[in-house]
């Protein structure tokens, strides 16, 4: 079962364009890092620049919009993420407890959909992937 483990940094929302965690943060995550590829499980993982530096596209009416970031309506933002491959949702969170976040930061653990999945006449719709 594949999850992705969502940080969540408080205060992320309203960061100033090229912000970065500090050298010793970074150290500190990658030992974390290290250890889920040592189990095997990593799949991905990646950090995110602040969404001061993103844009958003949304669709209405069937045209797309861009607006720019910063997001001032945003109350929650990534920071970065990981994929995992383990047994179980438990496993997962087991997983994400481990990580050394900050005061401010959290982790929302979320199952990534697979085609088995969905019913079998969308699968039959896709067909062999």
């Amino acid at each position: 079962m594949r999850f992705m483990m969502l940080m969540i940094p408080q205060g992320y929302e309203s960061a100033e364009p090229g912000t970065l965690p500090s050298a010793d943060r970074i150290a500190t995550m990658m030992e974390y890092n290290r250890a889920l590829q040592e189990a095997g499980v990593l799949r991905a993982l990646d950090g995110l620049h602040p969404p001061s530096m993103g844009a958003r596209v949304s669709f209405r009416g069937g045209a797309s919009r861009v607006v720019d970031g910063p997001f001032p309506e945003a109350k929650e933002v990534l920071g970065g993420y990981w994929v995992i491959e383990v047994g179980s949702r438990e496993e997962a969170i087991a997983w994400a407890r481990r990580c050394p976040g900050a005061d401010n930061e959290t982790i929302e653990v979320r199952q990534i959909m697979g085609m088995e999945d969905f019913p079998e006449d969308v699968q039959q719709a896709v067909g062999p992937v």
